[in-house]
């Protein structure tokens, strides 16, 4: 499993912020190093807004390199219409743009956006209640996340593609181009879509730059940005998914009775929401909306602009929901070609790193492993380098660590060796002894 998450090792001074926000306890530091557990990271950024060092950043491709080989094809994250002091309409960025060798793919991100809101409702209600609520797979975070810590629930992860590889695939279909495209990203995760994708191998993307470095490179070489008037639009749904409930509406759009929807935000929300899901807890819902970032993917950690000032700009958008019979027909069209928006793979679980393939082996770890842990302080105070003294037990086993990494058990050895010395200190030579 890829990620997309570099460290700059001469900025980390070791502090374990980053250890204490991971939700998969996939980081460790250890003699004032990060490490990064690969097949444990669900590029949520958390970390990353954890460091306050910058020891943590995006592992981006080179955006200087990419517009060095001519006209970007460039398939825009919908949060990047609100990045330039107010909202930027589709239309008139793609014109202001084209002049600066961006091309932006914002017809078939229309399209894309709006067969996956109609393939979700559709699906939604040939469903029962007891195979209800299922859950949205826009986030990648989201879906890794459940791959990792809620297998039971991978079943009701909707079988539909991320939408921006939607997008990337109509293009081709439309253009017959294999040109490179450049996913504009607003986050580690929709980076790790491009290189390592679920539910299908390849991504139709070649290339991924963080929404921040394309906006200040336009800022600074002077793009004019179109008047700021608001302006009655028909279509451009997708731009509402950037904010937490645009998807939820967007579906809704389409289903021919109101759905129950559920849009939620926040790391710490949404796996309190999907542990919920889980116990079997939430009745009554037909679909949720599930974002890992706060407000949506305008909480991204590659956005450069305020999430809450995004959000403003993005509700004061005048948009027209009304859906028209010939846009009804085209969807009917594109929703009965499957292989476009239904996911080519099953979504696998992802087991947690096998204490060993042998079975005999890892249950004797595990035993070895429960008695480690109940000797430890049960503080999870992060002080050895480990999320949790079980991430300390676990490294232990797996010949990772040491039993003296933690401080209270060093203390507690230390103290016994001193005891032992001053013992030792009161023997005196056996001839020296008088005989009582």
């Amino acid at each position: 499993m890829a990620h997309s998450i570099k460290v700059s090792y001469p900025a980390c001074h070791g502090c374990v912020n980053c250890i204490k926000s991971c939700p998969t306890e996939a980081i460790r530091v250890i003699d004032g190093t990060i490490t990064i557990i690969r097949d444990l990271c669900v590029d949520c950024g958390e970390c990353l807004r954890a460091c306050e060092r910058k020891a943590l950043g995006l592992d981006d491709d080179d955006w200087d390199l990419i517009k060095a080989h001519g006209t970007v094809q460039a398939i825009p994250d919908p949060t990047f219409f609100a990045q330039f002091g107010h909202f930027w309409y589709p239309d008139d960025a793609k014109a202001a743009l084209i002049n600066s060798g961006i091309d932006l793919v914002v017809e078939d991100l229309e399209d894309a956006f709006d067969l996956s809101a109609y393939a979700t409702a559709r699906i939604i209600e040939s469903l029962t209640q007891d195979q209800l609520p299922v859950i949205s797979t826009y986030c990648p975070s989201i879906i890794r996340l459940i791959q990792l810590q809620f297998p039971e629930l991978l079943t009701r992860l909707l079988p539909i593609e991320n939408t921006l590889d939607i997008a990337a695939d109509i293009w081709r279909r439309r253009t017959k181009s294999y040109a490179p495209l450049t996913l504009f990203a607003p986050c580690p995760a929709k980076i790790t879509l491009v290189r390592d994708p679920v539910g299908r191998e390849p991504s139709s993307i070649q290339h991924t730059v963080s929404l921040r470095k394309v906006v200040h490179t336009l800022m600074a070489s002077g793009v004019k940005i179109a008047s700021s008037e608001p302006k009655d639009h028909v279509g451009w749904h997708f731009v509402s998914w950037g904010m937490r409930g645009g998807e939820s509406r967007h579906v809704n759009q389409f289903a021919k009775e109101e759905l129950t929807v559920l849009a939620v935000s926040g790391l710490r929300n949404t796996m309190d929401l999907l542990q919920q899901i889980e116990l079997g807890l939430l009745r009554g819902v037909d679909f949720v909306e599930c974002r890992i970032c706060d407000l949506g993917c305008f909480g991204g950690v590659a956005v450069p602009e305020s999430r809450f000032l995004s959000s403003v700009r993005n509700r004061r958008r005048r948009m027209n929901w009304n859906i028209t019979p010939e846009r009804l027909e085209a969807l009917e069209s594109m929703y009965a070609s499957s292989k476009l928006w239904r996911t080519r793979e099953a979504i696998p679980s992802k087991q947690r790193l096998p204490l060993s393939d042998d079975l005999t082996e890892a249950m004797n770890r595990l035993k070895q492993m429960k008695s480690i842990f109940a000797e430890l302080p049960h503080i999870d105070c992060g002080a050895c380098g480990r999320p949790s003294c079980k991430a300390m037990a676990e490294d232990i086993v797996r010949e990772q660590g040491e039993i003296t990494d933690c401080v209270f058990k060093l203390r507690e050895g230390i103290a016994s060796l001193a005891n032992q010395i001053l013992s030792l200190a009161d023997v005196q030579p056996h001839t020296l002894k008088k005989r009582r």
